[in-house]
């Protein structure tokens, strides 16, 4: 039984699905917005929006978010969080795309509202 065992497993093992989020959500705040699969973008969505709400208390949680993003990462994470300053929450959107050709998995891009 999965009791309070949230998100996908993407077909990996727990510290390669930490390294693949983390990867993935600096190349999203680095880009603004990228094309991904839908699994993993809807997976990716909490994770980046818990890193912004926590970048937008400012300084005193550089700690918290260092630990799963770099420096350079994290001073860009500041920059944007400052600009949903204002909004509560939603801070991005998944827009589905079809299927890729080659092995007809869903894909998606996700970006910044």
């Amino acid at each position: 039984m999965r009791h309070l065992n949230k998100g996908r497993k993407l077909k990996r093992k727990p510290d390669q699905r930490r390294a693949l989020m983390r990867s993935m959500a600096s190349s999203l705040i680095l880009y603004k917005k990228i094309k991904t699969t839908e699994a993993k973008a809807k997976n990716l969505k909490p994770f980046v929006e818990k890193l912004i709400s926590k970048a937008k208390e400012g300084e005193s949680s550089m700690r918290l978010i260092r630990k799963d993003l770099s420096l350079m990462v994290t001073k860009k994470l500041l920059e944007v969080a400052k600009e949903y300053k204002q909004r509560t929450g939603g801070y991005l959107r998944i827009v589905k795309l079809g299927q890729r050709k080659g092995d007809a998995s869903k894909i998606a891009f996700i970006e910044f509202v």
